[in-house]
Order: C-alpha cells, then structure tokens, then sequence
C-alpha cells in the first residue's frame, strides 16, 4: 500500500513519463512536470533536487522491483530478466533518461546502483581486492552500456537473452560470487 508521499512521487514520475513521451528531457521542465500532473513546484522540491533526481527516484523502483527482489530468492539471471522486462515497459522513459549528460544523470546512478548491489553480495563471500573491484567496475560499466545498445537497436534481443548474454559475458571470477542458483 502507498502512503501520500509514494503516490505524490508516482504521480510526478507518471507526468515526467508522460511528457516525455512527447519532448527530449532536455526540454522538459519542472514547471511542465507539475503543470501536467496538477501539483505545485513546491510539492515537486519537497521530494526532489530535481527532475533528475526524479529519474532516478523512479529507476529505483525499478531495482526494487528487480535486482533488489534476489533476496527473496529470485536469481540473477530472474533479477535481470525482471529489470529487461521493465525497461521494455518503459521504453521512451529510458530512452530519453540514458540521454542525460549530467552528474545526475541515470547512467551514473544505474552504475552506482548496480555496482554497490553486486560490490555488497561479494563482500559478504569474499575481500574485495583491487583487481576484483576493478573488474566489478568495468563489467558494470559494460552491462549499462549494452543495456543502452539494446534500448537504441529496437529492444532487438528478448528480455530472456539479455539476461543471458550479461550473464554470460561476467568474467568467470565475478561470477563465482555472483552467479549460485541461476538458470
């Protein structure tokens, strides 16, 4: 169940989605996000920076509906599987939100998202060392970039092959801490 304050959030991300839709991000404003869901400027600054933080607020929920889910016994590969699936769903949001060239930008939150996500599961199995981080960095580097590759050819693979195919490109010593139960 929503409280106010999820449902306030998701109206402001439902406009910003709907909008975008139309315009670039880049021409979206905050004005044009609360004009179009009927709610005040000072409503959106009360839960957002701005309309990036909005962005990333949203993809969030993505990942709680997704990699965050592994907990509760979903495998990586079903985690991934989720994530492809809601990306789908959402196709013009990330479109536009992989776009953005800020500090803010969805791309830096994704990485940092995913890679404290798996940063945190090897640190419970094993010492991070400096070639093992490294190489965490630069997988979770790779696995955004072809997400945002697949996004610009069409959806081209089916959520069930990406998955696979970022499984199967992690490097064997990542995936020793990684990859237990997945198909």
């Amino acid at each position: 169940m929503l409280d106010n304050s999820d449902k306030t959030k998701y109206w402001l991300a439902n406009s910003l989605i709907d909008l975008m839709a139309k315009n670039s991000i880049n021409k979206i404003t905050v004005k044009d996000i609360v004009d179009n869901c009927g709610l005040t400027r000072q409503t959106f600054y009360r839960y957002f920076k701005d309309k990036f933080d909005l962005v990333n607020w949203y993809f969030e929920r993505i990942a709680d509906k997704s990699f965050k889910q592994l907990s509760n016994g979903l495998s990586l590969y079903e985690g991934l599987e989720k994530k492809f699936s809601f990306i789908r769903k959402e196709k013009n949001f990330f479109i536009q939100a992989f776009l953005i060239e800020d500090c803010n930008s969805l791309i830096n939150y994704d990485f940092q998202c995913i890679y404290k996500f798996y940063y945190d599961i090897i640190c419970s199995k094993t010492k991070m060392d400096e070639s093992l981080d490294f190489m965490l960095r630069l997988y979770c580097h790779g696995s955004i970039c072809m997400t945002m590759e697949w996004l610009q050819n069409n959806l081209d693979k089916s959520d069930k092959e990406m998955a696979y195919l970022l499984i199967d490109a992690m490097p064997n010593k990542l995936k020793k801490y990684l990859v237990t139960s997945d198909k």
